[in-house]
């Protein structure tokens, strides 16, 4: 197996991260984007296999006993991400780079983990207030969940200067452009 790099996007939700990563796998043909596992139900038209590894909790840590994951997190009370060794290896056997979604706390692991191979971003959102409207904006998430990921965004943003580069959301067409040449600059394209 050829190792190839990782590119890791975190920010809080509703920073932007999942649009830049779209816009990124658009543009670069050696890109692979490294589906995460998680408990949580499918939202909207998410699907298994695409969007995210749909499992059940007791699933995931058998998982976890099995050290099948490269990090993992209780992100929610009760609700589990983790990025599986198989999915990173899948992406390497094809031979290309893997791109990840992912929140603040795994993406810190990951750079940890896979160090100089790694290019961590966090994407800063304008301000706290604006996260908190694109959040609202939603419709997805119960009064409750709301409350609990504004409380994580205020914590995860304390984390920015810890990642290899902040990439400030403040006009989405400009992060696009940055991410690329950031991207372009790391993977050698």
């Amino acid at each position: 197996m050829k190792q190839g790099k990782l590119i890791i996007f975190s920010a809080p939700s509703g920073a932007g991260k999942t649009t830049i990563v779209k816009h990124l796998l658009t543009k670069f043909p050696a890109l692979s984007f490294s589906i995460s596992a998680t408990t949580r139900e499918a939202r909207g038209d998410e699907q298994h296999e695409k969007d995210y590894y749909f499992i059940s909790k007791e699933d995931f840590l058998h998982r976890v006993a099995r050290q099948e994951f490269v990090e993992f997190e209780e992100v929610y009370n009760g609700t589990f991400y983790g990025t599986l060794r198989s999915e990173i290896e899948r992406i390497w056997n094809a031979g290309k780079h893997v791109i990840f979604d992912i929140d603040v706390e795994g993406g810190l692991r990951l750079k940890r983990k896979y160090e100089e191979d790694a290019l961590a971003i966090f994407v800063q959102p304008p301000s706290l207030e604006v996260l908190k409207e694109r959040l609202s904006g939603r419709g997805t998430d119960s009064a409750e969940k709301l409350r609990e990921r504004f409380i994580k965004a205020e914590k995860e943003l304390n984390y920015a200067d810890k990642f290899d580069v902040i990439l400030k959301n403040f006009d989405l067409h400009t992060a696009c452009a940055e991410a690329e040449k950031l991207v372009g600059e790391f993977i050698g394209k």
